[in-house]
């Protein structure tokens, strides 16, 4: 009798209660409520509470956006699903590479599924992730239409869902501030139209994306209102929109189109909902020769389209970076911190910056070894 009260000093109370709860949700296999776990313990509410929230702490278990609790590892790494918007498109790409190195360096597992630019591809590999008890998703596809029923499979599975760009039912949203980027973009156009054509502006043209929805095309509202605010005597008469979809050749055929409708000569400014699709209208206008007559400003500063800016003759005047690389790492920080129960705003926003020809060419002359010294005190931070 004596040898089991000994036994009993070396134990820690409120680590065995800590491991009554990591086994009952093990033995559960389901998503329990703070009430379930007290129920099911007889553990004081106080104690499981605190438990709860330190096992979440430590990576032990997630919080679901319901307030539910679920076991994690014991211990094991972390698995994120990320699904890539499509392996063909530039800026997708760099995101992908981003995201996939940031978590490697944070030792979270990825499981990476390509959407193909396919709602179909999107709805099937949600449900893939599913099948894959992952603990979270980070999901980039940008078809709005198909956007309720990716969310409703994860909100099924209590799997967190972080929605990349594109806004989801019941998703923590990542990316830009889509009006404000297309406002730079149109800000960006009427400042090249005052300083080469004196301010004569004879058509504005957004080119689209309206498979992504509201919030991208936004993009465009916010390029017409920064051209408006610099160009205020243009009439609503020109201005136009052609669809687009965020894609090169669809892009290049619906500009072709409105080309036939066009006079030759006309001064025209052209902002576009990705530099895939301002690569499509530059393809059209040049094949017209109707290039000198044409400003364009993109978005995404993917590789071909400011290797197009640097030729300094292009019509691509601008792109708007929306600063890929940094995607990566606040994605897995949004992610981890989600899984933990930490707050996070519904609406994270990437920082974005104009880059122009002459950008790009101030910051190489910067960057050479042979440029001439300049103290830090004279040089403006550009962020």
């Amino acid at each position: 009798m004596a040898k089991a009260k000994i036994k009993r000093l070396y134990l820690i109370p409120i680590l065995s209660k800590a491991l009554d709860v990591i086994e009952l949700l093990e033995r559960d296999h389901a998503s329990l409520t703070l009430e379930d776990v007290y129920q099911k313990t007889n553990i004081s509410k106080t104690s499981v509470y605190r438990i709860l929230k330190t096992l979440v702490h430590r990576g032990y278990l997630a919080q679901t956006q319901n307030g539910q609790y679920r076991l994690v590892s014991r211990p094991r790494r972390l698995h994120f699903g990320f699904a890539v918007q499509s392996a063909e498109m530039p800026f997708s790409v760099a995101v992908a590479q981003s995201v996939s190195a940031a978590a490697a360096a944070s030792g979270v597992e990825l499981i990476l599924l390509d959407n193909r630019f396919d709602p179909d591809v999107a709805v099937r590999n949600a449900e893939e992730f599913v099948a894959k008890r992952v603990d979270l998703v980070l999901e980039f596809q940008v078809e709005e239409a198909v956007a309720p029923r990716v969310a409703h499979i994860f909100k099924k599975a209590d799997i967190p869902l972080v929605a990349i760009d594109v806004p989801h039912p019941n998703a923590t949203y990542f990316g830009v501030d889509n009006f404000e980027v297309g406002y730079e973009a149109g800000s960006l156009l009427a400042q090249y139209a005052q300083r080469k054509w004196k301010g004569k502006v004879d058509k504005v043209l957004g080119v689209g994306f309206s498979e992504a929805g509201s919030f991208v095309q936004s993009r465009v509202t916010g390029a017409f209102d920064g051209v408006r605010e610099r160009l205020p005597e243009l009439t609503p008469a020109q201005f136009f929109q052609i669809e687009g979809r965020g894609m090169r050749e669809a892009s290049r055929s619906a500009m072709n189109e409105f080309l036939r409708g066009s006079k030759a000569g006309e001064h025209t400014l052209v902002a576009a909902a990705t530099d895939s699709s301002a690569l499509g209208v530059l393809d059209a206008i040049r094949a017209a020769g109707q290039e000198t007559n044409f400003a364009i400003v993109g978005q995404d500063c993917i590789p071909e389209a400011l290797e197009e800016m640097r030729k300094g003759s292009s019509a691509l005047i601008g792109s708007i970076s929306h600063e890929a690389e940094s995607y990566g790492p606040r994605l897995i920080q949004l992610g981890i911190a989600l899984l933990r129960g930490y707050s996070v705003p519904p609406y994270n926003y990437v920082h974005h910056r104009a880059v122009t020809a002459e950008a790009m060419d101030a910051e190489q002359t910067a960057e050479s070894p042979d440029a001439p010294f300049a103290p830090a005190a004279s040089t403006p931070d550009s962020h």
